[in-house]
């Protein structure tokens, strides 16, 4: 198989020379969009029959973390791209393919609320949905909506979690709103889109607990737990180009009212270590757990335990790099705010990245619920 991390590593030069065209324009450019589907690292979660690499989820987050070494939008559309192109595990063959077929085709969607009435042959949809990261560049739009019951109440999957039914759509029946006006991950254009009385074909829809028309361990995963793969590594790529950053600028700059370059500085010097340390061990942390659950979902032992510990290591693993960005944003002094420098962007893009759902500080309460004896609530495992 191809080396997608050697890709991602090949292209990093090209993405991050494009780095202000991205930001300027709050969406990935022409070219690095071409770029990526050359390399094909919008495949990466596709099943082999359709072109894709069937990567395997420690894999994923690997290339995820290249990529966001030399632009964190880049790297956040290639996650959540992959992450909503996992769904052809669940669809039907045919819909797969005339979904996926196309060698540029990219699927998105965003959380939102909507209406659904079943109709014959399918089901028709109005509503409204957000933060649909990569939806200017993607052929099809998605979106996921709790199925109720005779009396309106939603359904609930054998897991404990609501039952939700996903749908997929041509972008072209969808109105897509400009309202990607934020912080950081700019380029993203995780913008809002709406459909009115749209009609969906049944084979275009599925639930997540029905069986997969592959038996490859990847289908075995939730959504959620291909996101706590991909998007921790979008935290430790941003926190270890700012670490690569400020080494590079500590070399030549002395600070004001002092003698030395700020690498001559015990308390920079022990900052770095700690820094390098604590990347490393949330990437072996997150590595470990996901090679662990992989190989109990090869053996169809997937259980809960190890959705617990995916989330832990995904989670502690973006906090810990958002620390490393504060501790070098911090001691590289006012030369990091300034625009022309990478750490400003860098670290408003991680402060994006920290405060997405999958970063959320209650994830440990969670796991903390299951180490104590309790139910803990999966509904975002």
């Amino acid at each position: 198989m191809w080396d997608p991390i050697e890709r991602a590593r090949q292209l990093a030069p090209m993405i991050a020379a494009a780095g202000d065209a991205i930001e300027t324009a709050r969406r990935l450019t022409p070219e690095v969009v071409d770029a990526l589907h050359a390399a094909e690292l919008y495949r990466l979660l596709l099943p082999r029959d359709l072109g894709g690499a069937e990567l395997d989820l420690a894999g994923f987050s690997l290339v995820i973390e290249e990529l966001a070494k030399a632009d964190g939008s880049a790297a956040w559309c290639v996650c959540q791209a992959n992450g909503c192109a996992q769904s052809a595990g669940f669809l039907a063959p045919e819909a797969a393919r005339e979904v996926f077929g196309e060698t540029r085709a990219v699927l998105a969607w965003g959380p939102g609320s909507a209406q659904v009435i079943e109709a014959p042959g399918g089901w028709r949809i109005s509503g409204k949905w957000g933060f649909a990261s990569g939806c200017r560049q993607a052929s099809w739009l998605g979106c996921y909506v709790t199925v109720p019951d005779e009396a309106g109440t939603p359904r609930i999957a054998p897991d404990g979690t609501p039952l939700l039914r996903t749908f997929v759509f041509p972008a072209a029946g969808a109105e897509i709103a400009d309202v990607w006006q934020v912080i950081g991950l700019r380029g993203t254009a995780s913008d809002a889109y709406a459909v009115r009385d749209l009609f969906v074909p049944a084979q275009h829809s599925f639930l997540r607990n029905q069986p997969t028309r592959t038996d490859y361990p990847l289908y075995r995963f939730t959504i959620n737990s291909v996101y706590m793969a991909g998007f921790p590594g979008v935290a430790i790529g941003i926190a270890r180009a700012m670490l690569a950053d400020f080494i590079a600028l500590a070399s030549a700059k002395t600070p004001r009212l002092t003698k030395g370059t700020l690498r001559e500085d015990a308390l920079v010097q022990a900052q770095v270590a700690l820094c390098e340390a604590k990347l490393d061990a949330a990437r072996a942390f997150l590595q470990q757990t996901l090679e662990a659950s992989w190989r109990a979902a090869a053996a169809g032992k997937l259980a809960v335990e190890h959705r617990l510990a995916n989330r832990l290591s995904s989670t502690y693993a973006i906090h810990q790099a958002r620390e490393v960005a504060d501790t070098v944003f911090h001691a590289a002094g006012a030369t990091a705010i300034y625009e022309s420098h990478p750490l400003e962007r860098r670290m408003r893009d991680i402060i994006t990245v920290s405060q997405h759902l999958q970063a959320r500080q209650q994830h440990f309460e969670t796991v903390g619920q299951a180490l104590l004896g309790l139910e803990p609530d999966l509904s975002i495992t």
